[in-house]
């Protein structure tokens, strides 16, 4: 098998995409003379290769459509919607293959990636096999991190166990079973989604990596390593994997995985489906679009992300419209668009069961806890039950720490009440202590390492962050808890036109952004209102792989620097 790709088919810049029309617009690739669909309403594109599923004839406008929607193939008069990208007539026939349309907030222009193959779980097909009874079960461990058995083997996903994640933003919500770690330091593989901390847990993995440093770890070919840090980390893991996208890795005779991009952040985010016997286990976990938006119909399990409240916006931004009323407003809408979305993409894919998981944390520390209450999240009961209504033929489970499905029983009978078997009475299910201070000491210590105490680090931070070119400028102040400016703390100004570090705002007309920098939270305003893609995409994925020199930096610090004494700053990222 080779590795799947992405690839840009079709790349229109500004000017082209403001002239595209509402509604349904044809162009070629004057490169290499393949066609393409564009379906255009309002702010939202969806696009597709002008091709028949059919027999591979070209589609043009249909005079018989009424509402702008549907085009008619010219070899035996199929029609296509555009809007839904299905296939009117006849119907129940066919999807349309979905090119991800990618639209650029920093230029304007559009680009349509494909994925190369599309599906490429479909190579190498095997018919299922009947299971017995305890061949393959699921554990739920916390968050994210659940335990496959499949026959002898054992695999892990995402193994959160201990400590916080984002800093000290981040604690767990569920109390794992009391030998998780033993359990995770015995299994065969373990499958690691992507480089966020709620799933790339160093403070789990500094654990494993004293019981068992060989154990095998698996990753996607990212453009961002997930382990790009691991050198830094000091955590002693020699069993690595990194894997091509959209290739069966075999573990034995029955057991094998397959590894998928994200649509949205292929850079960095991944997902993971597991056959064994023929049966299938999808988990897209956190991907925005997995796999382009392509993914198995009616796989024997399927399990997915589905609290939302992962981000700081808009808890975090103060000023102009962002009143604690509108703020409510937006996270109640952006809730239910979540449970809809997700409702909608388990009742497309139609998996035998569903779980939801990898959405169970909290803003356990005291000073985080503005952003608990407001924050508020889906529940994994809400969106199951959502699922049970509109598919009643699907089988959900809202799992608990300890939790077991077994996959045999519930193939066999669904309503069999020992498909589902439950931790003992008596078991602890929600945390209720994290041991703030035994890691939070950590992060107190790198806020008050030596680098700080000169103020020229602002600048040897963000030459070696390298963004620049861009009409910004953003002023950074150091806070306490209640982001009221620290005593001795740092408050510069960076402007990225020239990366330059000004006393002052320029006169020139610019983008400007405060950001109130605390240990894990960023508070933040903006004029204009507006959101910097390039910015903060450059911060969060684009820098570069090899960590700043530190030492080279203190060599010439004190050489040439004053050392500031009393500031405890840190990065702003």
């Amino acid at each position: 098998m080779t590795s799947q790709v992405s690839k840009t088919v079709l790349r229109l810049e500004a000017e082209d995409v403001r002239g595209l029309n509402d509604g349904i617009n044809f162009k070629k690739n004057q490169e290499d003379g393949k066609c393409y669909i564009i379906y255009k309403v309002k702010d939202k594109i969806r696009a597709c290769v002008n091709q028949c599923k059919h027999q591979g004839g070209l589609f043009i406008k249909d005079i018989e459509d009424l509402d702008g929607r549907t085009v008619r193939c010219t070899k035996h008069y199929w029609k296509l919607n555009v809007a839904t990208m299905e296939y009117v007539n006849p119907p129940d026939s066919f999807m349309q293959d979905e090119l991800e349309a990618v639209l650029s907030d920093t230029d304007g222009s559009l680009e349509l990636v494909e994925l190369n193959p599309p599906d490429p779980w479909t190579a190498e097909p095997r018919e299922a096999q009947e299971l017995h009874a305890g061949e393959i079960t699921l554990t739920y461990i916390t968050h994210a991190c659940m335990e496959l058995k499949a026959g002898n083997k054992r695999m892990m996903f995402d193994p959160w166990l201990i400590g916080p994640a984002f800093a000290r933003g981040w604690w767990l919500l569920h109390e794992p079973p009391s030998d998780a770690m033993d359990r995770l330091s015995q299994a065969d593989l373990i499958y690691i989604s992507h480089m966020h901390s709620d799933h790339l847990s160093y403070p789990t993995l500094q654990r494993l990596s004293k019981k068992r440093p060989d154990i095998p770890i698996y990753v996607g070919d990212t453009s961002r390593p997930v382990f790009w840090y691991l050198e830094k980390s000091g955590v002693n893991l020699t069993n690595i994997n990194v894997v091509p996208f959209g290739v069966w890795q075999n573990v034995d005779e029955h057991l094998r995985f397959m590894i998928l991009m994200d649509g949205i952040h292929p850079e960095m985010d991944t997902c993971l489906i597991v056959e064994y016997k023929g049966h299938m286990i999808l988990n897209t976990v956190d991907c925005t679009r997995p796999n382009n938006g392509r993914l198995p119909h009616g796989v024997d399990v399927m399990m997915s992300d589905f609290a939302g409240g992962a981000s700081g916006f808009p808890m975090t931004f103060h000023g102009g419209k962002y009143t604690e009323s509108w703020k409510a407003d937006f996270i109640k809408n952006e809730r239910k668009k979540l449970l809809n979305y997700k409702t909608q993409l388990v009742k497309s894919l139609q998996p035998k069961i569903y779980c939801p998981f990898a959405g169970y944390f909290t803003e356990a520390h005291p000073s985080d806890r503005y952003i608990k209450e407001t924050n508020s999240k889906n529940s994994a009961a809400d969106l199951n039950e959502s699922i049970r209504k509109s598919c009643p033929n699907i089988l959900t489970w809202t799992p608990v720490p300890g939790s077991v499905l077994d996959l045999a029983l519930a193939l066999k009978d669904p309503s069999n009440r020992r498909v589902i078997t439950e931790p003992p009475n008596g078991t602890k299910i929600f945390k209720d202590s994290w041991d703030f201070d035994l890691y939070l000491d950590e992060l107190k210590a790198s806020a008050s390492a030596e680098i700080f105490k000169y103020k020229s680090w602002i600048q040897f931070y963000y030459n070696w962050a390298g963004f620049k070119d861009y009409n910004l400028v953003i002023r950074v102040t150091e806070t306490d808890d209640d982001f009221k400016p620290l005593k001795g703390g740092y408050d510069y100004l960076v402007d990225f036109l020239d990366l330059s570090f000004p006393a002052v705002r320029p006169k020139r007309d610019h983008a400007y952004e405060e950001i109130k920098n605390r240990v894990n939270v960023m508070r933040m305003s903006r004029d204009p209102d507006v959101y910097h893609h390039k910015f903060w995409n450059h911060f969060q994925t684009e820098l570069p792989l090899s960590a700043p020199d530190w030492d080279r930096f203190l060599q010439i610090a004190c050489e040439t620097d004053v050392p500031n004494e009393s500031s405890n700053a840190c990065a702003l990222f």
